[in-house]
């Protein structure tokens, strides 16, 4: 079965994708592609996607590895 994950209010949404937007700012400058981002991470490319879309259906880990990456 899948697991359900209960709607997040739309003040929530909005800080996700303001935080995605931050990550996918953060990793430009530092001229990362979303590939080598995600293989100094050990995850996916399609997971930083969703990070920066500001699906934060990853880890908690998964997120304090990708800002340690970023010097963040």
């Amino acid at each position: 079965m899948a697991k359900r994950t209960p709607p997040l209010m739309p003040r929530a949404q909005r800080q996700l994708r303001a935080l995605g937007e931050r990550l996918r700012t953060a990793r430009m400058r530092r001229e990362m592609t979303q590939g080598d981002l995600a293989a100094r991470v050990g995850v996916s490319v399609p997971t930083i996607g969703k990070l920066e879309a500001g699906d934060m259906s990853t880890s908690f880990s998964t997120v304090v590895r990708v800002l340690t990456a970023l010097g963040l």
